[in-house]
């Protein structure tokens, strides 16, 4: 390698710089927010220069998108894409969050960009829908007499349970998957009935 490829402090430049910015903005953005993390700060903990840094992504902005398109890009793949679980099973499963699990990366972004025409905030959209798609497709299989009624409440009570935990800072997932308990046993008829 010749002294040209060669980047600050002798590190090689350029090979795996979009991880590197990904990786730190993921660290980045969850412990301090989107808003105040500066594109230096970032810069300095991906160990890339601005110029690599704007080269892979053209603004901020744009790496605000991408931070959440990789977050989550399968739409809750460990529960909904079981396929030793019942339905009824998936649904209570998308409340097993552990609190060690960072939080809703999507409702913090949201309430932080405040620009509902920001990319970030139309992904966030994007994902907030297509969970409530996955509640509503999973409440159809398990029977549910109105599965859009059942995933809509479902999805609304994830929200909430993320937002209130991020709040309160406390877990407050326990309590949501027995009030969704109740909401599915009341959407499902039983067999006996």
């Amino acid at each position: 390698m010749t002294e040209l490829e060669k980047g600050p402090q002798g590190r090689r430049r350029g090979r795996g710089a979009r991880e590197r910015i990904l990786s730190a903005s993921q660290q980045l953005f969850r412990e301090q927010g989107i808003n105040r993390t500066g594109m230096d700060q970032l810069c300095a903990v991906a160990q890339v220069s601005k110029r690599t840094a704007y080269q892979h992504f053209t603004s901020k902005d744009e790496l605000v998108a991408e931070y959440l398109r990789r977050f989550d890009p399968d739409v809750m793949p460990g529960v909904f894409d079981r396929t030793d679980l019942t339905p009824r099973e998936r649904l209570l499963a998308a409340f097993e969050i552990p609190a060690s699990a960072p939080l809703c990366p999507y409702i913090a972004a949201a309430v932080e960009l405040h620009d509902p025409q920001h990319p970030a905030s139309q992904y966030a959209r994007d994902y907030k829908i297509a969970i409530a798609a996955r509640l509503t497709e999973t409440a159809r299989e398990a029977g549910a007499i109105n599965p859009e009624q059942l995933g809509e409440q479902l999805a609304l009570l994830l929200d909430g349970a993320a937002a209130r935990t991020r709040v309160l800072n406390s877990a407050s997932f326990p309590t949501a998957a027995a009030i969704a308990a109740v909401l599915i046993d009341n959407a499902i008829p039983t067999a006996s009935e």
